[in-house]
């Protein structure tokens, strides 16, 4: 059989309509071919996102306190944001994302996981990196946050404890647990599955 591993298939989209643009989604229906049964299929139309496992020297992780309205909780996350510069790498976005909700920029990147959030119901893709060597923006450069984004308070937990929030189910933001336990593997393996990934390479 070989390696098992999820592929992407090309299923012919007979009718696509846009139900509602919203301002950073769509809801898309479409009508799809699968062969012996044509399917309706509602949608959100997702742009994509990316997120950073920041560790510093101690291998702390660095987490965020963010409200969420759709599910009325503050959720501890790492710094994250959407793919919504067209043509810009993901790896960028991430380091800009890192530099606007926590000031820092890294020294060193591997792209760390991939995943789909919702597949039954969204498009969205997340790219989590690993950023290392870290370094603060300087004071005058700093972005200014706003909206949810400026009540943001950012802590340093150690990489095994935040593991520990993960499995107890203290911590719920899909980036927070697919990250927190992907470095926690990755660390346990020496670092030896990462893939570098150079912003601007």
């Amino acid at each position: 059989m070989g390696e098992l591993r999820d592929v992407p298939v090309d299923r012919p989209v007979l009718t696509h309509d846009l139900l509602h643009h919203g301002r950073v989604w769509d809801l898309a229906s479409d009508l799809v071919d699968l062969g012996e049964v044509q399917v309706v299929r509602e949608y959100v139309d997702h742009p994509g996102a990316v997120a950073v496992i920041a560790l510093d020297d101690d291998d702390r992780v660095l987490l965020l306190s963010q409200y969420r309205h759709p599910v009325q909780h503050e959720l501890w996350e790492p710094p994250a944001g959407l793919l919504d510069v067209p043509g810009e790498d993901a790896v960028l976005a991430a380091a800009r994302e890192l530099a606007e909700e926590a000031d820092l920029v890294a020294g060193r990147w591997w792209r760390l996981l991939d995943f789909f959030t919702s597949p039954g119901g969204s498009s969205e893709r997340i790219v989590v990196f690993l950023a290392r060597d870290l370094s603060p923006v300087p004071e005058a450069d700093r972005y200014a946050r706003t909206d949810e984004e400026a009540g943001m308070v950012p802590i340093w937990v150690p990489l095994d404890e935040a593991v520990d929030g993960v499995l107890t189910g203290r911590f719920h933001c899909p980036t927070t647990v697919t990250g927190v336990l992907a470095a926690a593997a990755a660390k346990a393996r020496g670092w030896a599955t990462l893939t570098p990934a150079e912003p601007g390479h």
